[in-house]
């Protein structure tokens, strides 16, 4: 009876040590590095789509800055309770003029404005504005402009909401991969 207990308590002994060098592993690569994110609604279609599962990079942007095309994960600015997925569109410091569904960029290489390809939109009927931002804050949309609450909405992204950037689509499996940044 008695290596009976022993042997239970030695495989018991191994159990805690896997479930905690695994946590110690884990767990700092989840709060750290990547983190796993579910795509709610229709604000990014047809690039993402309801229920699509994301792995989100948290670790890029502390060596780099977002850049304009890349799909991100942020904290909504009037809630950072929540999180939102959206499309750099308007870089700090750069004017963003939204018009007859089209998006124009004024900055120091296009002052007169220059008009943004965005290839992965189907069709926008989105209102017109006109917005400047500052030196922290990025200007996001959603690819389904008549269906995304984004800047047009409740106005700049400041870089310190961004949580990182979306890297890879585990699900639907039909459409796993890598996530573009198409904009030209």
């Amino acid at each position: 009876m008695s290596n009976f207990f022993r042997e239970t308590g030695d495989f018991l002994w191994e159990t805690i040590k896997i479930v905690v060098v695994s946590l110690l592993i884990i767990l700092p690569i989840r709060f750290f590095i990547i983190q796993p994110f579910f795509v709610r609604g229709e604000s990014m279609h047809p690039s993402l789509g309801d229920k699509d599962y994301l792995i989100i990079d948290e670790l890029s942007y502390r060596f780099d800055n977002p850049q304009r095309g890349e799909v991100i994960v942020f904290r909504f600015p009037q809630d950072p309770s929540q999180y939102y997925i959206k499309r750099i569109i308007g870089m700090p410091e750069e004017t963003v003029e939204v018009k007859d569904g089209k998006v124009f960029i004024y900055n120091k290489d296009n002052p007169l404005g220059k008009e943004l390809r965005e290839r992965y939109l189907e069709e926008s009927t989105s209102g017109d504005m006109k917005i400047k931002l500052d030196d922290n804050e990025y200007f996001v949309l959603g690819d389904n402009r008549d269906a995304s609450s984004d800047s047009r909405r409740w106005g700049p992204l400041y870089k310190h909401l961004i949580v990182g950037k979306a890297w890879f689509r585990v699900w639907p499996v039909s459409n796993a991969g890598t996530i573009q940044s198409p904009i030209y």
